[in-house]
């Protein structure tokens, strides 16, 4: 159970009550209250100094946390994107438990060597994706055999269930799975698990004021920590690529399909065509690619199966969303294509039959689809993929690194 921060409002309410006599009705007369002077309100609590322990090793100002918990958003993300959102109603986004996340998404500590923190695989710069196929682990030398997957938009599956082969029930759970992680962290039973990384946080200086700070007291455990990464992944939220902007533009609550297939100003002719493919179902003559990648925030559609990556597939992979696909170098699962061009190159002509397929992935018959696209509408695909690029998600300071 999350130990809720202090409400204020709660402490002084009591206060100005008996102050001012609340409702007492004892029969005083009118001459003696009016001799009754009322106190000042109590001023409000100054705001909380950030410790020495603290400030010795971390960017972080307890007085000023920054803001995650109510982000200016589009006017496109509105009821129908609320209604993706898997965030559980016992960890709403709250600032400050969210800094506490980010100090845990870079902190190299919870890894059993002191070398890979989440962020040494989910880099910014690469949209929260790799830069490489497959990541270095903790021991150096060992590789995983998955491709880091993007984080940004990842509230937006509904849902929630993580990893590529969704085996985690939610963000939460998936949190703290790669830290006991044989490759990648290195807090397996044999090496104390996460009993040995919680006595490894208490001997670290800013950890007790830091949960403190975000939970109201300082007991550091599993559960806090899921917690505060859960949502600090979840504020990573992409809402300023070139298509967004150009899509705030025309974007209508009550247009056909929100306006989503209005051409979209700024865009080259090669773009839009992109757009058309992307948007239009592959019965008017597109290649129907929104019907799983879903738009505003391009996450997996709820429904959506396998991509018949290999034939006689049986495990239902997912996808993350596909904001700042540009920015990564490999794609799929195993992280099997180095290109775009091969990844669109893929749904034209490459899709494998399966158990596991998406049906929306099957032509005539059954048989899996081939879209025949031709290579200028290919271009085009990948020319949109470029503009869901968000370099604002990539730059922002609430993202970045805290540690000096």
């Amino acid at each position: 159970m999350v130990k809720p921060q202090p409400n204020w409002l709660g402490f002084a309410l009591p206060l100005m009550l008996a102050a001012c006599g609340g409702s007492d009705s004892s029969g005083t007369t009118a001459a003696a209250a009016t001799a009754v002077v009322t106190p000042a309100a109590p001023a409000a609590p100054a705001a909380p100094t950030t410790p020495a322990t603290v400030t010795a090793v971390l960017n972080i100002d307890f007085a000023a946390p920054l803001n995650y918990a109510a982000p200016a958003l589009p006017a496109y993300y509105d009821g129908t994107v609320v209604a993706l959102d898997n965030t559980p109603g016992n960890n709403a986004i709250t600032d400050r438990i969210a800094t506490l996340g980010r100090v845990l998404f870079y902190d190299k500590k919870l890894s059993f060597n002191d070398t890979i923190s989440c962020a040494s695989c989910h880099k910014q710069a690469n949209g929260f994706d790799d830069n490489v196929r497959f990541s270095a682990g903790f021991a150096g030398g060992t590789f995983t055999t998955a491709h880091a997957t993007r984080l940004g938009n990842v509230r937006y599956y509904r849902p929630g269930t993580m990893f590529w082969d969704k085996r985690a029930a939610s963000v939460e759970a998936q949190a703290s799975q790669p830290i006991q992680n044989a490759i990648e962290m290195g807090f397996t039973p044999a090496n104390g698990g996460i009993a040995a990384l919680l006595t490894k946080m208490r001997a670290t200086t800013y950890y007790a004021d830091l949960f403190t700070f975000a939970f109201g007291d300082s007991a550091i455990s599993e559960a806090r920590m899921q917690f505060a990464l859960a949502q600090f992944e979840r504020a990573m939220i992409s809402s300023a690529s070139r298509w967004d902007t150009a899509y705030a533009g025309v974007f209508s609550a009550t247009g056909p399909n929100r306006n989503l297939g209005v051409t979209l100003p700024g865009f080259t002719a090669e773009e839009d065509r992109g757009r058309q493919l992307f948007i239009t179902g592959q019965g008017g003559g597109g290649a129907g690619c929104a019907a799983c990648h879903v738009p505003p925030t391009f996450a997996l559609n709820a429904n959506s199966d396998s991509n018949g990556l290999d034939a006689g597939e049986t495990i239902l992979f997912k996808s993350p969303s596909l904001k700042n696909i540009a920015l990564s170098v490999a794609f799929m699962h195993d992280g099997r294509f180095s290109t775009l061009d091969q990844v669109v190159e893929h749904y034209n002509s490459g899709v494998q039959a399966g158990p596991a397929l998406d049906n929306r992935l099957r032509g005539p018959g059954g048989a899996p689809q081939r879209l025949n696209l031709s290579a200028a509408d290919k271009a085009a695909l990948v020319a949109f993929m470029r503009t869901l690029t968000d370099t604002t998600l990539t730059t922002d300071a609430r993202f970045s690194n805290p540690f000096r």
